[in-house]
């Protein structure tokens, strides 16, 4: 079970975008990266296609997950632990002690 998964609310740590958040919108386990809604935009050049026009467009780049906090319910950083409750493995704020939906 990963600890960020699709659809977490996060925290930025470190880098260009500290403290922003936004929404995980993938997460790439295998390369431990996420993609994050509206953090770390990069320009890239496109060339065009049948369905899209040429030019420069903004996007999203990867994070690499050390960098990236699970948001607690008062929008602080929290670490992520994980504990059994009704014979399911569920993931715990460390902060609050509250269950993380999802």
């Amino acid at each position: 079970m990963q600890k960020i998964r699709k659809g977490d609310k996060v925290v930025v740590l470190t880098g260009k975008d500290k403290g922003r958040s936004g929404e995980v919108i993938q997460v790439m386990p295998k390369e431990d990266r996420a993609v994050v809604r509206g953090i770390n935009i990069v320009k890239r050049h496109q060339r065009q296609t049948q369905s899209q026009e040429a030019g420069i467009i903004n996007k999203e780049a990867s994070v690499h997950l050390s960098n990236l906090a699970v948001m607690d319910k008062d929008g602080k950083p929290t670490r992520v632990g994980f504990k059994v409750v009704d014979g399911k493995k569920v993931r715990v704020a460390k902060r609050s002690g509250d269950v993380i939906d999802g």
